[in-house]
């Protein structure tokens, strides 16, 4: 048998012997080793913060706890609260308010979003400047906004008030927006409508600089009209945009408090109190706290059932 020297002639292994492989020793992490010590602690304050408040909720749905009396026997009532919420007329007037609300705030913000969005595409000599400027109200407060157009509601001194005079030919103090039962819900819309149509108007815009100009080019070879174009590529290409903006803008307004709050209190009588206005009564003023987190939990289930039909429709949307 004959033998031969390895590369580094130090070493002398009969001809045909395989020099046995040594297993390689890793040292360290792996990259998902690592990458879940990265993400794990962000992931367990997520779940912390999201999941227990949620899990507690529930837990205090099905108790007579009262959080200004934290030391009173605690019993288990099952679905009284739920019953109780289910079945209450005055219930299903704030949800109806809720509804009626969300209704004319999306449909305006949409309208009027979809609108400026396809004006501002033009690009006009100073589209910039008007752009910034209608953008302004998306960029204040909510507590700001309502004591704003709280004043400006104002029947005596208020500006709203004298430009309906101005135009309409009705005197500024013969009406209240905030203290009439008619007028008080559309207040309320007006303020949303004007505050939130810049955000729809962001999102709407996007949609249309997503469009190929090649695409309208194509259009215009074949001689179509400025109307077929719009009907035919503008609205169906964007229409994905256009609900995803109210898909938000449905999500938030159902829960709107802040604004509601500060112009009209929910009044005058219950006008204008929506479900978040009657769950804030509820948990901070009667101290009905295991009642309020069953009917969050109701207005969380119905907000998640709807939304997820929503997204179920827009992604078939977006699949066309």
């Amino acid at each position: 048998m004959t033998s031969h020297t390895d590369p580094a002639g130090l070493v002398s292994l009969p001809e045909g012997h395989q020099r046995a492989s040594l297993p390689r020793v890793q040292t360290g992490l792996s990259d998902r080793a690592i990458a879940w010590l990265f993400i794990g602690p962000t992931m367990a304050l997520l779940l912390a913060i999201n999941l227990f408040p949620l899990l507690w909720t529930i837990f205090l749905s099905f108790t007579n706890y009262r959080a200004n009396r934290p030391n009173a026997p605690l019993w288990n009532v099952g679905f009284d609260h739920y019953v109780a919420i289910l079945t209450d007329p005055d219930i299903w007037l704030r949800m109806q308010a809720t509804a009626h609300f969300v209704f004319w705030t999306i449909a305006l913000q949409t309208v009027i979003g979809f609108g400026l969005a396809y004006l501002v595409d033009r690009k006009f000599r100073g589209h910039g400047f008007w752009t910034t400027l209608i953008l302004v109200p998306m960029m204040l407060s909510p507590a700001v906004v309502g004591n704003f157009w709280t004043f400006l509601y104002q029947p005596q001194i208020g500006l709203f008030n004298y430009v309906v005079g101005f135009f309409g030919g009705i005197a500024p103090g013969s009406f209240q927006m905030l203290g009439d039962v008619t007028l008080s819900p559309w207040a309320i819309i007006i303020v949303d409508t004007w505050m939130w149509t810049p955000y729809v108007m962001l999102i709407c815009l996007a949609g249309l600089r997503s469009i190929p100009d090649y695409i309208y080019e194509a259009a215009e070879v074949d001689r179509a009209s400025n109307i077929r174009q719009f009907v035919s590529i503008t609205l169906p290409m964007c229409m994905p945009f256009i609900m995803l903006a109210v898909l938000f803008r449905g999500i938030e307004n159902f829960k709107m408090f802040d604004m509601v709050n500060l112009l009209t209190a929910g009044g005058p009588g219950s006008t204008t109190e929506l479900a978040s206005i009657t769950l804030k009564r509820a948990a901070f003023e009667a101290w009905r706290t295991g009642y309020s987190s069953a009917f969050a939990i109701i207005l969380f289930v119905a907000v998640f059932g709807l939304a997820n039909i929503y997204v179920k429709t827009l992604n078939k949307v977006k699949a066309r």
